[in-house]
């Protein structure tokens, strides 16, 4: 049994949070809210998602599991405007999901859950560093370094108690660097990573501007990157696995 209500803001930013990794995933409807975990084909990069019940205007559920695709879904959410509520009701006789936004109505073939690729166990990592700041500044460093680079290195300089960016292109180079009075909190502690651009440009898709963002680095290892939205109702954490540098 599923059956909710939800603003189309509230949903496209679920959505898109998903959909810069994978383009199908499983939805858990539990009842306190939706939980959405998936890893990307290449298992480069981890998404962990969470809508809290208290998110929707309205929200029935008891436990099950659905498939969908997520391009259509986005495409339904695309129809509502802004403020526009979104209904949805699970037929568990057909597996299909019953769509309402205003006067239209759609009903979306659900996908088999086995079908889809398993969902990762997110190792729980305790890394050195953590870094707290704003979305646009995360916007700013992936910005900065895609002018001359495909990869991008983050890092905390325990000395300086800074957080800082560096990208080496062939010709240019970028570095970035936030001291504690630019950001909103620093533990700093060893960490330095090289990472994919790609996949932060795809991530940095879904992090507002205007939310605070948490980083967690160390010396070679994945970064956590996390934030919440819908005002705090909803949770994303997604995991980058980082590019072995060699010597």
């Amino acid at each position: 049994m599923f059956k909710a209500i939800v603003s189309a803001e509230t949903l496209t930013s679920a959505l898109d949070s998903i959909s810069v990794l994978v383009d199908e995933c499983k939805i858990h409807l539990e009842e306190d809210g939706l939980e959405i975990r998936a890893v990307d084909p290449a298992n480069v990069g981890m998404v962990d998602l969470s809508l809290d019940a208290a998110a929707f205007e309205s929200y029935e559920a008891d436990g099950g599991l659905i498939g969908v695709d997520l391009s259509r879904l986005e495409d339904i959410a695309g129809m509502a405007e802004s403020g526009q509520l979104i209904q949805f009701e699970l037929d568990e006789e057909t597996r299909k999901l019953h769509i309402q936004i205003d006067g239209l109505e759609y009903t979306l073939a659900l996908i088999d859950p086995d079908s889809i690729r398993q969902e990762p166990d997110i190792p729980e990592l305790d890394l050195p560093a953590e870094v707290v700041l704003e979305g646009k500044d995360v916007n700013r460093s992936v910005t900065a370094a895609d002018m001359v680079s495909d990869h991008i290195a983050l890092g905390v300089d325990d000395g300086d108690e800074s957080f800082y960016v560096d990208a080496e292109g062939d010709t240019d180079d970028v570095h970035l660097e936030l001291t504690e009075a630019d950001l909103i909190d620093l533990q700093a502690g060893p960490a330095h990573s090289l990472f994919s651009l790609d996949y932060l440009k795809d991530m940095n898709k879904a992090i507002p501007s205007n939310t605070e963002v948490t980083l967690h680095l160390g010396e070679e290892f994945p970064v956590k990157i996390y934030f919440g939205f819908a005002e705090g109702q909803g949770q994303v954490t997604y995991m980058l696995a980082p590019r072995i540098q060699s010597d």
